[in-house]
């Protein structure tokens, strides 16, 4: 017993010290600003990490965001695929030089629009990932075989993100305002990365005047780095805020 307690410890440390974390506590807009261009705070959120994660790795890539199901009895999670056709456009058009203001605003409007008809979908039961993982395990239970299963399980998500709920208890959002939240309010948890090349990120809009954003990646990996990464989302929030200046 004492063998497999050691070596469990050691796998754990070794896995501890693989993970690379950044923190960005940003106060230099919140959700306030967010609100009044008339956009989802967490559409512009994941609309923000596209950009980030571009500059970054130079291309765009399959990306999960936990939507809750809650509607539901028992509800857990489904997956918003956020890397869209609308974010690739406006993506494209923040990195283009001879776009203008006013059109790289209308795409990222358009990619806000389409991100949050998609989330309302996941938590309405509309959502396709845990229908697929559903076929997926009964394919394994019958033993059978699905070259379209096999071809897209598991997943590559490089980029995997969640957005931490501000309250966490029901008395917490019944005796505190949003003033006294942020004298009690912790940057919230980390988002681990889902792929050995890729990033986890946990995010908390935090009222009206500040984000937080846990950044983790792999040290063993050799195209990534949390604090690079948020250099780049430092960058791309500026650049998104200056389109409405």
């Amino acid at each position: 017993v004492q063998l497999v307690i050691s070596e469990s410890l050691t796998t754990a440390r070794a896995l501890i010290d693989d993970v690379e974390m950044a923190l960005l506590v940003w106060r230099e807009f919140g959700k306030g600003i967010i609100k009044k261009l008339k956009v989802s705070p967490d559409a512009f959120m994941q609309m923000t990490l596209q950009l980030a994660y571009y500059r970054n790795q130079g291309k765009f890539c399959l990306t999960y965001e936990a939507s809750m199901t809650r509607l539901y009895r028992e509800g857990r999670t489904e997956t918003v695929r956020s890397c869209t056709s609308e974010s690739c456009d406006f993506v494209r058009s923040m990195v283009d030089p001879e776009q203008t203001r006013e059109e790289r605003s209308r795409l990222l409007r358009n990619a806000c629009e389409r991100h949050q008809d998609m989330y309302r979908d996941a938590m309405c039961g509309k959502g396709i990932d845990r229908h697929l993982f559903a076929l997926y395990v009964v394919q394994k239970y019958l033993e059978e075989d699905s070259p379209f299963l096999k071809k897209i399980f598991p997943p590559t998500y490089l980029l995997s993100t969640s957005q931490t709920p501000l309250n966490q208890c029901e008395e917490e959002a019944k005796t505190l305002n949003a003033e006294q939240k942020l004298h009690f309010l912790s940057a919230g948890g980390g988002f681990g990365p889902v792929a050995d090349k890729g990033y986890g990120i946990s995010y908390v809009i935090a009222g009206e005047d500040q984000i937080s954003f846990h950044i983790s990646s792999k040290r063993s990996a050799d195209n990534t780095s949390s604090k690079g990464f948020r250099d780049d989302l430092e960058k791309s929030l500026r650049e998104m805020r200056a389109l409405f200046a």
